[in-house]
Parts: structure tokens; sequence; C-alpha cells
């Protein structure tokens, strides 16, 4: 292949800090909080298990069978962009929202304390942040060097190559460390979330903060859905609409948790042990 552009460099180094940032999120703040806060693991394991069990694989499963795509691109709801956009809002919250909801109430069967909340939330929003920032980072970086080696003939067909190249070496830099920090909004938001969710399941009263969670991560995902529609179309705009909500909403949970005192629900001694947490 002839005359295909090359990636600018300063590209590449965003592409490998957004992949370094996904990594760090996921692995790397799991293991200094784990020092801090005598963090267990298997909270963390589940939190990354339940995400690609309830956002990849169960979501997908019931958009199919609710919109019925077809292969025009088209799907039940195409000419209903609002009732669509709110389709897309909810689902996420109810999906995800609910996997943390029955994941902590098998979790507190063993596990007590805010620190569990903490360690899932890390493992829910970390793994989301290494399979869709850090996937698509490695996939990119390994185009753009292979294409600057001048081995274009090795990524697939000329026609893809032509149009993959053109979008890596036409696009601002900064569009690939946007990723990466988009993904320090979200793994913030999922451990918020998942605090708010271990009250909803931990404490007296508190059940109605489920159904909150799902209206907040709703909310969350409004900016990312008017983008896609083309009502923002500015993405630095977007990013930055993303961490005020981020921060609005990491605000409100904190205002909600204040001074609240957590009911742990303890195994009792006939089952031989009590939790460490």
């Amino acid at each position: 292949m002839t005359n295909l552009p090359s990636v600018p460099a300063l590209s590449i180094f965003f592409m490998a800090v957004t992949l370094l940032i996904s990594i760090l999120l996921f692995f790397g703040l799991f293991l200094y909080l784990r020092k801090k806060m005598a963090l267990k693991m298997t909270p963390f394991w589940i939190g990354a298990a339940v995400f690609i069990s309830f956002a990849l694989i169960l979501q997908p499963i019931v958009h199919n069978i609710i919109l019925n795509p077809q292969a025009d691109g088209t799907h039940r709801l195409s000419a209903h962009l609002v009732a669509y956009g709110i389709f897309a809002c909810l689902s996420a919250g109810i999906f995800e929202e609910t996997g943390r909801f029955a994941a902590f109430k098998f979790l507190r069967k063993k596990f007590t304390g805010i620190r569990t909340a903490i360690s899932y939330g890390i493992g829910h929003g970390g793994g989301e942040a290494l399979i869709i920032a850090g996937l698509a980072a490695v996939g990119n970086l390994s185009f753009s060097i292979m294409l600057n080696a001048g081995m274009a003939d090795l990524l697939g067909e000329a026609a893809d190559v032509a149009a993959t190249a053109a979008i890596l070496a036409e696009s601002s830099p900064l569009v690939f460390l946007l990723g990466g920090l988009e993904r320090i909004a979200a793994v913030a938001l999922h451990m918020a979330l998942s605090l708010l969710v271990w009250h909803s399941v931990n404490t007296k009263g508190k059940l109605w903060f489920y159904p909150l969670s799902i209206g907040l991560h709703a909310l969350f995902n409004v900016i990312a859905v008017l983008y896609q529609f083309g009502v923002i179309t500015n993405l630095f705009v977007v990013e930055a609409l993303i961490f005020v909500e981020a921060a609005a909403i990491v605000y409100v949970v904190r205002r909600l948790l204040k001074g609240l005192r957590q009911t742990d629900r303890r195994p009792s001694p006939e089952h031989g042990h009590y939790p460490t947490e």
C-alpha cells in the first residue's frame, strides 16, 4: 500500500497514556487503596465480573430483543429518538446497578463495611476502563505503530486500512487522551454509586438508594447520548460536561451518606466465623 498517511507521534503517545491510565485505574488504584484501607480482592474481582456479565453480555442481549436491529442500521425506536435516548440512558443504569445490588446481596454474607463497596467499585469501574478504553488504545497503538513502520500490508484489506489510517492521522492527538481521562470520571462515579447501593443493601430504611443509583447512572449517560444524537458536537465540551456530571453525582452521594450510620448484617456465631471487614 502506498500514499498512506502516518499517525502523529503525539497521537501515539496519548494512546499509550490512555492505556496506562486504564491499567492504573484497574490494578494501580486497587493496590494503592488495598494497603491503605485493607481492601479484599474478592469484591474487586466480583465487580469486574459483574460489569462483564451485566453490561457486556446481558444488556446487549436484551437490547437486541427489544430493539430488533436491522441490517440497515435501523431498529424499533429509530423513529423515536427521545424514547430511544431515555431507553439508552436507563438501560445502562438498570443493568449495572441491578448487578451491583445483586453482588452486594451476595457479598454481605461474608464481607462488611464500606471497604467492600470501594473494592467492588474499583473492580467494576476499573474493569470498564480496561476493557473499553484500554483495549481500544491497544488496537489504535498496534495499528499506528505498524502503519508508521511501513507494515500496512499486514493490517488487512487496503480500503479498510486506508479509511482507518485517515481517521487516526487526521484526528486531534488530544482525542486519544480524552478516552483515558473520561475513565477517571467514570471510575469516580462507580465508586460513589457502589457506596450508595451498598448502603441500600445494608442500612435500614435506605433501600430507595438502589433506584436512586439507577437514576443517577442514567443521568450520567445523558451527555454521551446527546453527543451520539448530534445535539452536542464538540467532543471537548462533552468530556468537560462528563466530569461536571461525575463531580455533581459524587457530591450528591457524599451528602446523602454523610453521618449515615450503617447497620451491617453479620453472620451468626454458629457459622463458625465473623467477617474480617
